[in-house]
């Protein structure tokens, strides 16, 4: 878990000064800035700035938890759920992809802040459950690179 934090505090804001506005999506329906934050997003709700309610039904949830601790990558093409992503994607919020990248960076340390005195308490994510520090420590790796194959920024499997 070590190398995933490290890479979520650092490693991806290296890779992320390669992604410019205009850079195209392997798939999908965001533009960088949307990914960016997209990504953003899932921070806030790990640490709470967003709740969302479970939308994954109770039984589905181990399924969801092993695929977590899998070396499985999200497939390309993975949708978000509607409610949460909207059809194409969800409106710009930030003036620019340079002002994204730097709120999500502020998210990525509150994330980490947020868990810092108890890393067992659980906040809910939309699909997979309740999940503490390291579980969406997990997460989070696996979604960015996840988006970060979906701009080239890493090779895709």
């Amino acid at each position: 878990m070590n190398e995933q934090l490290a890479f979520l505090r650092e490693g991806q804001f290296l890779l992320l000064e390669k992604l410019a506005p205009d850079t195209p999506a392997n798939w999908g329906v965001m533009n960088a800035q949307q990914m960016t934050e997209h990504v953003r997003d899932f921070f806030n709700i790990s640490s709470e700035k967003v709740k969302m309610e479970l939308l994954t039904p109770q039984e589905h949830l181990p399924k969801y938890i092993e695929f977590l601790y899998s070396d499985k990558a999200f497939r390309e093409n993975t949708k978000a759920p509607e409610s949460i992503l909207g059809k194409e994607g969800l409106p710009l919020r930030q003036p620019d992809l340079a002002t994204a990248k730097a709120k999500l960076n502020d998210s990525v340390n509150d994330f980490i802040d947020y868990f810092k005195n108890d890393p067992e308490i659980k906040t809910m994510h939309p699909v997979f459950g309740p999940l503490n520090f390291e579980q969406w420590v997990r997460l989070h790796h696996k979604h960015v690179m996840h988006h970060l194959r979906q701009f080239g920024l890493v090779e895709r499997r």
